[in-house]
This record gives C-alpha cells, structure tokens and sequence, in this order.
C-alpha cells in the first residue's frame, strides 16, 4: 500500500470517527428531547432520527469500502514460495520417473543379455 493511498484511507477513517461523534450527539439530542418536561418535539426528532440513519448509512458504506480495500492488499504477491515448492516437487516427480525408467532399461537389458 503506497503512502499516498494511506494517507487518503487514514483521512476516511478520521471522517467516519466524526461521524460517529455526531450519531451520537443526534442520539443524545434525540434522549434530551424525549425526556424534555413539555413534551417531546415530533419534527426536531423526525430530523434527528432520519440524519442519524443517513449517518449511519453513510458510515457503513465508507468502512465496507476500507475494508474491501484492505483485503486487495496482499503483502505477499510477490512471494515466489509456492512457486518454488512446486517447482521442487514436479523435480522430485522426475526424478522418481526417471529411476523408473532406468530400471525398466536395465531389466530390459538384463532379458535381452541371456537371450
């Protein structure tokens, strides 16, 4: 990850932690108006409730992407140790075939010298 596409993911997450700040200063706006001794306001809360949803939403939608853009990272693509251990085992494979073959050369010409 370059520091450039850091710096950006970091700035989003410092946007989505005010966000959540605000969610919860709607919330506790929502609680004060509920418990308000004239009773609480249909609109204020109305409002409250429906920029704390979008908030919410809002949140969701950027951590989704951070997250899916955290797990195309791969520190290790360019890591060639299964490339290799394949490699080594299609060796061995060879080798195993190869030995087999000589014994089946040397029982062939072990028929054809008593013939």
């Amino acid at each position: 990850m370059d520091s450039q596409s850091q710096n950006t993911s970091l700035q989003r997450l410092q946007n989505v932690e005010k966000r959540i700040v605000k969610v919860l200063e709607l919330a506790g706006g929502v609680m004060d108006e509920l418990s308000n001794a004239t009773g609480p306001r249909k609109e204020l809360i109305n409002t409250h409730c429906l920029e704390f949803m979008q908030l919410i939403k809002d949140i969701q939608v950027t951590l989704r992407e951070e997250i899916k853009s955290a797990c195309e990272y791969r520190p290790f693509e360019k890591c060639d140790y299964s490339s290799r251990i394949s490699n080594e085992i299609c060796c061995n494979k060879l080798q195993y075939v190869i030995a087999q073959l000589d014994g089946m050369k040397r029982t062939i010409d072990d028929y054809q010298g008593s013939l």
